[in-house]
C-alpha cells in the first residue's frame, strides 16, 4: 500500500496510509509524483484493469486529499502488464514498461518487457476541471 510523509521544518512526519481510493488493489508499486505534487501515477492490479497490472493516476485536491485512482485507459494500458510510470524532467513524455511474465522450460519465470513513451499531455485528459 502507499503512504505519504510530509516534510515539515526539516523533518519528515510519520507516514500516513493513503485512502482506500488509492490503495484499492494488489501489487501497488512504482509511484511517481509530479514535481508540483499535483498528481500521482503508479501501477497496480485491480478488478477494473485491462490486463495484468495497469497504470493509474490520482490528482491532489486543493485541500490536500487525493481523488480516487483512475485507470489511464487503453492509451497506456493493455492486456499485458504496464508498470513503472515516469514523466521526463521537462514534463513532455510519460515513459512506462509493458511486458509479461514468461515461464521457461525449467518452470522458472522471467519478465520480458520494454519501455514505451507517450506525450505527457495524456495526463491532462484525466485532470479534473476544478
Amino acid at each position: 500500500s502507499m503512504h505519504f510523509s510530509r516534510f515539515i521544518d526539516g523533518k519528515y512526519e510519520a507516514p500516513v496510509k493513503m485512502s482506500a481510493g488509492i490503495n484499492a488493489g494488489e501489487y501497488i508499486a512504482h509511484p511517481y509524483i509530479a514535481p508540483d505534487e499535483s498528481y500521482l501515477i503508479w501501477d497496480m492490479r485491480r478488478e477494473d484493469g485491462l490486463g495484468q497490472a495497469d497504470i493509474y493516476i490520482s490528482f491532489r485536491r486543493k485541500d490536500g486529499s487525493w481523488l480516487p485512482a483512475m485507470n489511464m485507459g487503453s492509451t497506456i494500458n493493455s492486456d499485458m502488464q504496464e508498470s513503472s510510470p515516469q514523466v521526463t524532467h521537462d514534463g513532455k513524455y510519460l515513459f512506462f514498461t509493458r511486458g509479461e511474465w514468461k515461464v521457461k522450460e525449467d518452470g522458472s519465470r522471467n519478465y520480458v518487457g520494454k519501455r514505451y513513451w507517450v506525450d505527457a499531455k495524456v495526463i491532462e485528459k484525466f485532470r479534473p476541471n476544478s
